[in-house]
């Protein structure tokens, strides 16, 4: 892997930075590879649009910003009205299915996977949970860090007495990625040039 660009998006409220630092902490302390996160708030905290960039990468990283992200990590229907139209042609969305209505603003040849986080988290017993089931989500679908990096950075990220909750939303959405990944994989060539 040379550098992998990620955008995480969504709203106020929903764990758009932790999720982010997450990637990097599994990147860079865990994994020791190199990571840069930039994030952004809108002018209110909780409830307004905010965003996090995260570049993981091999070597050393030059430049922080993510203009054309390679993945989209998308939790609010702001967000990807924001910001599909920046991700690269062939790159990849991840978005809470739930939450983001898709319509025709993504480039070509995008690729687009959708979970129900939030029906998950509640059915685990805390909504708060969304960003670690999309931290899970992202895991499993991508190569770019492994579930044993991103373990050890949500152990050390959540707060304390909290871990059980969120290893298990971590599991949940990790298994629903590699699900997806492997359906995927298995339809015919013809059905999937849609």
């Amino acid at each position: 892997m040379a550098k992998t660009e990620i955008r995480v998006g969504g709203l106020g409220g929903q764990g758009v930075i932790l999720n982010a630092s997450i990637l990097g902490k599994a990147a860079s302390i865990f994994e020791g590879k190199h990571a840069t996160l930039i994030q952004a708030f809108g002018p209110e905290a909780r409830g307004s649009a905010c965003s996090a960039q995260v570049t993981i990468s091999d070597e050393a990283i030059g430049y922080p910003y993510v203009k054309h992200p390679d993945v989209l990590v998308l939790m609010s229907q702001d967000a990807y009205r924001q910001f599909a139209p920046t991700l690269k042609p062939g790159g990849l969305l991840l978005y809470e299915e739930e939450l983001v209505a898709l319509d025709n603003q993504l480039p070509k040849d995008a690729r687009a996977l959708g979970i129900p986080a939030t029906r998950f988290a509640e059915e685990l017993g805390r909504r708060l949970v969304l960003n670690i089931l999309m931290v899970g989500f992202f895991t499993g679908v991508t190569d770019v860090v492994s579930y044993e990096a991103v373990e050890k950075a949500v152990k050390d990220s959540v707060p304390k007495g909290t871990e059980d909750l969120n290893l298990r939303a971590l599991k949940r959405g990790y298994d629903y990625g590699r699900e997806q990944v492997q359906s995927a994989a298995s339809k015919p060539a013809a059905s999937k040039k849609k």
